[in-house]
């Protein structure tokens, strides 16, 4: 064979490879991102899903930082804020890690001035106001992208949405219902299908959720559209339109994968946080305080406990 033959021979066969290797690709990226469907030929998105993300810290995008509560280290700066003693002891495990942020656009959430102040004072005071550490509902949004997974359970005019954290659970509505007789924890949610997405308005909130743990709040106008998106048929994308004309100047959107929990044998498994964060919400109310000094080989933590005005039960008993 001459060697303008071989050469021939040699770039035909690179370009057949080539060509064959996208078709393959083609053809297994097709299967791949082609979503099971139910009987009436809508995406099946029933299962044990979870996000993987640091939405729950901070939504907006923020560094790294010593831990959830910091005080003035040796300077004056933000930056060189050390641990405050309640997570002082918690080492690494209590920094709060660094995040790209799930706020679309430029990353801000558009805050009026006045509301801007209270979320700065929300997150000074975030061990004593965020209702997660007390074990309260999620909330939606917030719900979504807890640290625990969540599960679906799809049927034809209506959607279930079980969460680990606090049992909290919501039914989603594709028929026509009245709506709550009062305001709730985790919303009122009307859904429909538009095209392969799920989209979701959730209404009638109360204010005492939030939105994070850097203390992003709302009011009791909160308005939420959710979308569901397969992109895969282990993947969604998640989107969530905030709007409350109290809080916000302006309608704002978050958006994140939720990946799919493949375990062949994934359950929720009970959480008990409502049990566990009893002593936490009302050890204050003892008449003789239960924990009030912890000691490690390194450091001893004294803990005096703060009774609140107005919860004085002890001694409302006691008469």
């Amino acid at each position: 064979m001459s060697r303008r033959s071989l050469i021939a021979a040699v770039l035909i066969t690179a370009v057949v490879t080539a060509i064959v290797s996208v078709s393959m690709t083609t053809r297994l990226a097709g299967q791949s991102t082609r979503p099971a469907r139910t009987a009436d030929g809508k995406p099946n998105i029933s299962g044990v899903w979870q996000v993987n993300n640091e939405a729950n810290w901070d939504l907006q995008p923020h560094e790294a930082r010593a831990g959830a509560v910091t005080q003035r280290g040796i300077y004056g700066y933000a930056y060189a804020q050390v641990p405050a003693a309640p997570v002082l002891a918690l080492g690494a495990a209590g920094i709060v890690p660094g995040s790209i942020g799930v706020v679309q656009g430029d990353g801000q959430i558009p805050y009026t001035a006045d509301a801007a102040k209270r979320k700065a004072d929300n997150a000074a005071h975030w061990i004593d106001r965020d209702p997660e550490l007390k074990c309260y509902l999620p909330g939606i949004p917030r719900a979504t992208y807890m640290p625990q997974p969540f599960q679906i359970v799809q049927s034809g005019n209506k959607i279930q949405m079980i969460y680990t954290f606090s049992n909290a659970a919501r039914t989603i509505h594709l028929d026509t219902v009245a709506g709550p007789p009062d305001d709730t924890w985790m919303g009122h949610s009307v859904g429909r299908w538009d095209g392969d997405t799920l989209v979701v308005d959730v209404t009638h909130f109360n204010d005492k959720t939030w939105l994070d743990r850097a203390g992003n709040f709302h009011s009791d106008a909160l308005h939420v559209t959710e979308r569901f998106t397969p992109v895969s048929s282990d993947a969604l994308r998640y989107e969530a339109t905030i709007e409350d004309p109290k809080v916000f100047t302006r309608p704002w959107t978050i958006a994140m994968p939720v990946y799919r929990r493949l375990e062949p044998n994934i359950q929720l498994l009970d959480y008990p946080c409502i049990d566990f964060t009893e002593e936490f919400m009302y050890g204050h109310l003892r008449k003789q305080q239960l924990v009030k000094h912890w000691e490690s080989d390194t450091m001893a933590v004294d803990i005096t406990r703060k009774v609140p005005p107005g919860e004085q039960l002890f001694d409302w008993y006691g008469k």
